[in-house]
Formats: C-alpha cells, structure tokens, sequence
C-alpha cells in the first residue's frame, strides 16, 4: 500500500472491493500551505492534521501517514493498527532527533479500516471520524483537545468551544512523547452506512447538524466530500481542510456476486438438464424408431417394416424389411382391418413372430380335414354309425320226428 498526499483542490476517488469513496483536501483560505495528509487506500482511510509551522507539520503528517500505510495490517486489527500509529509516533519523533522538520513538530492521526460491515478506528488528536446511520450523524471519536476536557467538565457548551480562543489546543499528538497510544474503537456497522473522518479544518468550521445534512442529501461520495470542504471554506476556510468519505457496501457486494454466480451456475444446470433431457429424449426417439417395427399390406401380401407408419414431425420414419407371401386374403377379417393403418408392434422379430402366427393359423383353416373349406365353413360330413348288433333266433330248435 501507498500513502497518498492530497494539496489543494486535488480530489480522489475509487471503488474498493466493498466500498466506495471520495476525499479532498485544500488548504483553506488564511493558511499559505497545507499540512493535512491523507490515506485513501481500501480498506485503509487516514487523516493527519499536522502541526508545527511551515516544514514541519507537514513533514509530521506524512512522515505518520506513510509509516501507516507500510505497517498497517491486511484487514481489520485493532491491535495492529494500534501498533502501526504508535510505530508512527516514534517515527516522527526520530525524525525530528535527526533533523528532518522540527523540534516539536507533531500530528494529529485518526486511522480507520473499514471492511464488510466491520469498522475499526485508531485515533490520537482532535480529526474526527463520523457515522452516518439511517440518516443520523454519530460522532465516533472523542477529541484529545482542551475544548473537549472543558465541555466534558461542564466549563463550556460545544457552541462556546467553537469560538473559544483556545480551541486549537490538543492535548495529544503524534510526535510529542514516546509513550503515546491511539484510543482504540471497534465498531458494527451497516450496509448503507456512510463514514467521515475529517480534520478539525471542517469540524471547527461546520456544524454538526449542516454535516449531517449534507452526507444525507449528497449520495455520491466524492461530491459529497467536496461539498464538505466548500461549505468550510464558504464559512471562513481558517484552517486545512481534509475530508474521507467512505460508503458501506458490507456484503452486498458479496452477496451481489454470490448470486451472481449461483445464477450463473442455475442457469448452466438448467441448460445441462435442458440438454440432457433433450439428448435423452432424442436417443429414446431414436433407439424406438429403429426398433419398432409394423404390418402392413403390400400389393395384397403382409409385409414387415422397421419404424413407425405415417410421419413424425413431417418425416418419414419407415423401412421396408420383408414382404411376406402371406396373402392377406386369407387372413381372418379382424387381422386383414388392422393392417390397413399399420399394425405395430415392438421390433421387427415380433412381426415375424407375428406373421408365422397368421401362416399357423390359416395352414390350420386350410388343412383337409379340419372341420372348415377354404372358406373357413364348417361342413357337416359326419360318417353314419354302423350297426354291428346280432339278431336272436327265440324260436326253439326243432329236432327230426322222434
């Protein structure tokens, strides 16, 4: 990862993985530079408000957001964010020991990583970083500054603070002692969320109620950053102004592709299926047509045919296999009806079957003998009985005269 260092009126915007943003940076209208920096970095996002007059705020600042950016983890880590700003404080502080910038120079750092619907936030220094959710605007960080002891204290109303001469005392700083730690947040939030970290160029210049509105009203990120910083400047522009804004998409990004590709994958099974089905239905057609068989009459024979009679879908599937010499004269009148559309059957060897079946039947009709003419009557040709039964003679025998 780069840090990025944004001067006046330089916008930036992306896409990330899960978010998208915009920012902006200008320096004001009463300072001759600008000692903001700024990370802009997915899922990293930073704000430094440097301090120490000119060479060294600014090198304060960038020294802090480029330590960041190298030592930064992956994804959100409280911890290691945490151990990532501390290593920046005694970056800057080394810095000054060997004289790049000055004595004293420091910054403020408010670091966030936002990933899913996860929101983490190390912060030293009065850079704020907001919550925008269902449209009400939260103040996530709490100021190391004097402004903020006073009004915890009940010394002071935040109406009072804004205009305070003192308001630009901070009460911790990147760069000013070697035991400096971040205050750590983590934080839920949502899809349609939308966070701000800003310095205090904006904060101290426009009111809570008018940043609301605005982040509520402006739904592209990076007009809405830029809106932002000309509402500062259109208020007085007394100090740099920087500003992030960040959307949370969370995972309906993820979601989106999700469903993506399970439609995707839905449409390819039911195409497979589709095909299948269709290839199964075309080999069950095809292996039937070349397996059914039927009778039929052919110039007065009964003959046997591979495939189905008539058409199919306009085509003809039929094979002429045999004419029989089975005349269909001699058929019985209910054989010879069904030959005339077609008599089907399963395959051509149940037509041959079913043909020797017709040869039987009418050898069996035919065959002197049997009880029918040709014609399939019966005659009545019975023999008469013969009668093999003696006669008996009653009469005594007569014998000669005695």
């Amino acid at each position: 990862m780069a840090a990025e260092r944004a001067y006046k009126s330089t916008p930036h915007t992306r896409k990330g993985a899960t978010t998208t943003f915009g920012s902006r940076t200008d320096i004001g209208c009463l300072r001759d530079h600008n000692e903001d920096s700024l990370i802009v970095t997915p899922p990293l996002f930073a704000v430094a408000d440097g301090m120490g007059g000119h060479a060294a705020g600014e090198v304060a600042s960038e020294i802090a957001v480029n330590v960041l950016a190298e030592l930064a983890p992956a994804h959100p880590d409280p911890e290691a964010l945490g151990r990532a700003v501390e290593e920046a404080n005694r970056a800057i502080i080394r810095a000054a020991h060997e004289g790049r910038g000055r004595e004293g120079m420091g910054t403020t750092m408010t670091a966030a990583m936002l990933e899913g619907e996860r929101l983490i936030i190390a912060q030293v220094g009065d850079s704020r970083a907001y919550l925008l959710h269902q449209g009400k605007l939260q103040q996530l960080t709490r100021d190391h500054s004097l402004m903020a002891d006073m009004i915890e204290a009940g010394q002071l109303t935040p109406e009072e603070a804004r205009t305070h001469p003192n308001r630009s005392v901070i009460t911790r700083a990147l760069g000013s002692d070697p035991n400096t730690q971040p205050d750590l947040y983590e934080i839920n939030v949502e899809t349609g969320d939308r966070l701000l970290i800003c310095s205090d160029g904006l904060s101290g210049m426009v009111s809570d109620a008018d940043i609301e509105s605005t982040l509520a009203r402006v739904r592209d990120p990076q007009r809405c950053a830029s809106q932002l910083v000309n509402e500062a400047i259109a208020n007085g522009g007394h100090d740099n102004v920087t500003v992030i804004v960040a959307d949370v998409s969370g995972f309906a990004e993820v979601r989106r592709k999700k469903m993506a590709r399970k439609t995707k994958f839905t449409i390819a099974l039911v195409l497979v299926l589709f095909a299948a089905i269709v290839g199964a239905t075309a080999w069950g057609t095809n292996t039937y047509l070349h397996n059914a068989a039927y009778l039929a009459e052919d110039n007065g024979k009964v003959a046997v045919y591979r495939g189905v009679p008539g058409d199919v879908f306009g085509l003809s599937y039929s094979e002429h296999v045999e004419t029989t010499d089975v005349s269909v004269d001699d058929l019985q009148p209910g054989f010879a009806e069904r030959l005339k559309d077609g008599w089907r059957v399963d395959s051509v060897e149940a037509a041959q079957e079913l043909v020797e079946e017709y040869r039987q039947d009418i050898a069996a009709r035919t065959q002197p003998g049997n009880g029918a003419d040709n014609n399939g009557n019966n005659n009545a040709n019975a023999a008469p009985n013969a009668s093999n039964s003696s006669t008996t003679d009653n009469q005594p025998t007569q014998g000669g005269a005695a």
